[in-house]
């Protein structure tokens, strides 16, 4: 149970650091450059060089360190499968292992960790967004990189509000599972003993409850959304509107720049 409180993505937490005070369409901007750098980059002298950037980031962002690292917990079964499946599947280079019909070749240990960083590297980025962002900033935000996609039929401001409700309930139906979990377990449910299977079999019956807590709320935020009369985006105003700064391009251009060097770095 203690997976579902280490879920950060979707959280967010009020600050006056730097990064919370960015405009949300610089942020939305510098993490897809970001992300486009992540897998621009082939070695590890660029990870490292990614990694001080990420790291002044977090600094900046005046959160608790650990609190990421918490929000790396849900992947780590990721993570493992990953470096696995390239450890014992790719093969090329200097043989470091032998175990069996099986063996463990440079090349598979190199892909392993390389693709293991580039997971690290998405999540605690798309985290550092969600946790210095408000949900109504992101909905502005999202809603205003699609506006050109308007002309094209495109509900820019239904889908951007769809993407943001679904980004925070993570932690919302992650906490319900919680609940369900702790009622399961006063009743005699067991999680944890046995194998993998009869572990992720004993976790069938959380899913019907918590499907019907999901569409439950669903159906509170509709009619909660009715009763304030939102109707879309048209016509509707903003209690804060987004203003660009001198420091948000700054940090555009410092996003671009970092881009643009580890590409030139590895022609």
């Amino acid at each position: 149970m203690s997976m579902f409180k280490s879920i950060t993505i979707g959280q967010y937490i009020p600050g006056r650091s730097l990064l919370h005070r960015l405009d949300p369409r610089a942020k939305f901007v510098a993490l897809i450059i970001f992300i486009i750098a992540v897998f621009t980059v082939r070695t590890f002298l660029g990870y490292l060089f990614l990694g001080l950037v990420l790291a002044t980031l977090l600094k900046s962002s005046r959160l608790p360190l650990p609190y990421f690292f918490r929000g790396l917990k849900p992947v780590y079964f990721i993570l493992a499968f990953t470096i696995i499946i390239h450890f014992l599947l790719t093969k090329g280079g200097e043989e470091l292992l032998r175990l069996g019909p099986l063996s463990v070749d440079s090349r598979g240990v190199y892909l392993g960790l390389f693709m293991a960083g580039r997971i690290i590297f998405l999540v605690v980025a798309t985290s550092l967004l969600t946790l210095t962002t408000s949900p109504i900033a992101l909905t502005d935000g999202l809603e205003y990189l699609m506006k050109p996609f308007r002309r094209l039929g495109l509900p820019s401001h239904e889908i951007a509000m769809m993407m943001t409700i679904a980004l925070r309930f993570i932690p919302t139906l992650m906490e319900e599972t919680e609940k369900i979990m702790k009622a399961q377990l006063a009743r005699g449910a067991d999680f944890e003993s046995g194998n993998i299977f009869r572990r992720a079999r004993a976790l069938v019956p959380l899913l019907v409850p918590l499907f019907v807590s999901a569409f439950r709320r669903a159906d509170d935020l509709a009619v909660a959304m009715e009763a304030r009369c939102y109707r879309g985006g048209e016509g509707r105003t903003r209690l804060r509107e987004l203003s660009a700064a001198p420091r948000d391009y700054a940090a555009v251009l410092f996003v671009l720049l970092l881009l643009i060097a580890l590409t030139w770095g590895q022609v």
